[in-house]
């Protein structure tokens, strides 16, 4: 019997990724893992990852040079998935503002990033998810599960109004010293998180494979 063929998942590489982690959790839950810069192999994988460490202007900039706008537009206009994250979630807001630089992002959803109101930042470590109802990426999930962040700045609103035409997104939250941030956002083609999957051990893996299993 001939095995499943792996969907192919390219691991975007433009210097501010937590590209290894990523890279052995994805294949740990069954992804053919490229990491490339290259647009064409980007736009042409049944998935693609953007990670993101550091700050949203630096990271901005990297994904310019590579084009990753572009390629992201391009992936999302023919209903082709896009999972985000960390930074590389955050850039798909409108702008970031941080170390009081004003950056703008990609615009794929309308909203700020920045810094969390909380007394003891970063917000660094285990927390739990007040999950979407109907969320595909934590099915299966117990709402008491713990996932790993490391951040300081995050979107503290959702803005995007809802569209008669369109599904409205599964937004998931989570907390901080007080101050309510968005976690995860599922949004048609386009799912990313605030949170860290590739170190959040069993329960990261469980939203790997929940995406992965969305290309087969």
């Amino acid at each position: 019997m001939t095995p499943p063929i792996s969907p192919s998942v390219v691991l975007l590489d433009y210097g501010a990724g937590n590209i290894r982690s990523a890279q052995r959790a994805l294949e740990h839950v069954g992804a053919s893992v490229t990491v490339t810069d290259d647009p064409k192999l980007a736009v042409e994988a049944d998935g693609l990852v953007v990670p993101g460490v550091g700050a949203f202007a630096s990271c901005m900039e990297g994904l310019r040079a590579v084009n990753a706008p572009r390629v992201i537009g391009q992936r999302l206009a023919g209903s082709r998935p896009v999972l985000g994250i960390c930074v590389g979630f955050q850039v798909l807001f409108e702008r970031g503002v941080e170390h009081g630089v004003d950056a703008s992002g990609i615009g794929e959803w309308p909203g700020v990033v920045d810094k969390l109101q909380a007394k003891v930042l970063p917000h660094m470590g285990w927390n739990t998810v007040d999950i979407a109802p109907g969320s595909e990426l934590f099915a299966g999930l117990d709402p008491e599960t713990r996932f790993y962040f490391v951040h300081s700045y995050g979107v503290r609103s959702w803005e995007m109004q809802p569209d008669e035409f369109i599904a409205a997104p599964a937004v998931s939250w989570a907390e901080h010293g007080g101050d309510r941030f968005v976690a995860a956002v599922e949004n048609g083609p386009l799912w990313a998180t605030q949170l860290h999957p590739e170190k959040s051990g069993e329960a990261g893996l469980a939203l790997l494979r929940n995406w992965v299993g969305t290309l087969r």
